[in-house]
């Protein structure tokens, strides 16, 4: 067994489609991935996908070799950034990550944080969505990261934020003739949410509906807010997304809020527990600093 087959199984798993996983992720052939995946099954002794109406779903075995196969993957890439890390000379290098949009609104507050530290260490700043946050945070690639609380990983969390759901429109749409949109105004429409992949706002977004007594098919599964407000364009859907998304509108595309009382979603100091650096240690400490009187929960 090769890390490629994990690799492969992994994408093929969080695509749901061994097609998408093929093109889009991996760049290989549909018929060479199939091979790939069917050598895998032949030596773990299980058959791990099955084909349904839905696409690629889990066995029994895969879903309980998924785990571990994220855990190896996860680990030969922290071993290799550890390596890497090791080498180098030159002043310490403190990683941080931001799902992106949030940028604007947490970046300052850090490097405040950061601020008696910043003449002897080198910040760098990436930006990513959630999920992708998570594994480099697993992998030892940031430090620290401004996040979903995402689950299935070793990683450590403290929740600076939580906010609400908006619905995103298109700007001439009938409904942006209201100041706030009740969730039985959603049935009928093109409906966007969150993907497969973005399981933490799929969970508060279905959670919020089934307590709203709100019936609603989801049409479009989205894994960042840069396709969320593409498809609400272009299909003229409308879209359940975090407030951050305000700061990303274009100008075809507006938001309202939720009538009454929003769900909402929470932003989160994310980081590994395996993390020795005392630098991480510091930012931690001081968390009472990043997060305002008006934000703390």
């Amino acid at each position: 067994m090769e890390l490629r087959h994990l690799r492969y199984f992994v994408a093929v798993v969080e695509e749901g489609s061994l097609t998408t996983a093929a093109e889009r992720r991996l760049h290989t052939s549909q018929p060479s991935l199939s091979r790939q995946i069917r050598d895998l099954e032949y030596q773990v002794g299980a058959e791990l996908l099955s084909r349904s109406v839905h696409g690629i779903e889990l066995t029994a075995a895969g879903k309980a070799f998924l785990d571990h196969a994220r855990l190896a993957l996860m680990q030969i890439d922290a071993a290799v950034e550890a390596a890497r890390r090791a080498t180098q000379t030159a002043r310490k290098t403190f990683a941080i990550g931001f799902q992106t949009g949030h940028e604007m609104n947490w970046l300052p507050r850090a490097m405040h944080v950061l601020r008696d530290e910043l003449k002897n260490i080198e910040v760098t700043v990436s930006s990513d969505y959630s999920p992708d946050l998570a594994e480099a945070l697993a992998r030892g690639r940031l430090d620290l990261a401004f996040m979903r609380v995402e689950r299935g990983y070793d990683l450590g969390y403290h929740v600076v934020d939580r906010e609400p759901l908006i619905v995103l429109m298109p700007s001439d749409h009938r409904l942006t003739a209201k100041q706030a949109i009740h969730p039985r105004e959603l049935v009928g429409e093109i409906f966007i949410g969150g993907s497969n992949k973005a399981t933490v706002l799929r969970a508060v977004t279905e959670d919020y509906l089934r307590r709203s007594g709100v019936d609603i098919k989801l049409d479009h599964g989205v894994d960042n807010m840069a396709k969320a407000m593409s498809l609400v364009a272009s299909t003229r859907g409308l879209a359940l997304m975090p407030a951050y998304a305000n700061n990303l509108l274009p100008s075809s595309v507006v938001s309202r809020p939720l009538e009454g009382e929003a769900p909402t979603i929470d932003v989160a100091v994310g980081y590994s527990k395996s993390n020795t650096s005392p630098i991480l240690k510091l930012f931690l400490s001081r968390l009472d600093e990043l997060v305002g009187p008006n934000q703390k929960h």
